[in-house]
């Protein structure tokens, strides 16, 4: 039996151009998590592709699920292993959880510094929004909490986090309140209100 096939110019050609691009070509996307789709196009100038849409209700929804998901408890905190869903059990992990960032989730260096946030007053905090430490060069004295709401005539805020020795938390905080506590406020830019 003869196993030789003839091939048309046009499909050799056809074979050849899709050969090329995809060694030459860009690399292809990853998948969206979940099924989401990602709105990378409609991102700010310099944001983060991979960065789903969301709005603020959705990112506090998906903050206070960790509150009890361990069995009615708090998520426990590891910088060391992810939760169920994927993310680490990190302030950050728990932060990308939030905000539907890729899993396992930016670290808080990355957070700050490669477009999946842009800096705003403290004076700005809408809630969602993000208070940042990441310039620290000990990585246990960087920190990242999600602005939930004002207090005490602003001398204090309403936050989520992922804390150490705590794990998942809704607690009360001055982060960035006091002048050189290296705590700044962000807001994600795939936010949409």
């Amino acid at each position: 039996m003869n196993r030789f096939h003839r091939w048309s110019v046009p499909a050799l050609a056809a074979t050849a151009l899709l050969g090329s691009l995809t060694l030459a070509g860009p690399a292809a996307a990853t998948a969206p998590l979940d099924g989401e789709a990602v709105a990378s196009a409609a991102l700010e100038p310099g944001a983060r592709a991979g960065a789903a849409k969301i709005s603020r209700a959705e990112e506090i929804r998906r903050a206070r699920l960790w509150l009890t998901a361990n069995g009615g408890k708090p998520v426990p905190y590891s910088q060391h292993r992810n939760w169920k869903d994927g993310y680490r059990q990190d302030c950050s992990g728990f932060v990308s959880m939030a905000l539907k960032l890729p899993k396992p989730g930016a670290n808080t260096v990355s957070l700050k510094n490669d477009g999946w946030t842009k800096p705003i007053k403290m004076s700005e905090l809408r809630q969602g929004d993000l208070i940042i430490k990441a310039n620290s060069k000990d990585p246990n004295h960087r920190h990242v909490v999600i602005f939930d709401k004002w207090e005490n005539g602003k001398k204090s805020y309403l936050s989520y986090e992922q804390a150490g020795h705590v794990g998942t938390r809704h607690a009360s905080h001055g982060y960035g309140l006091k002048s050189g506590d290296g705590y700044h406020a962000y807001r994600p830019v795939n936010l949409t209100d």
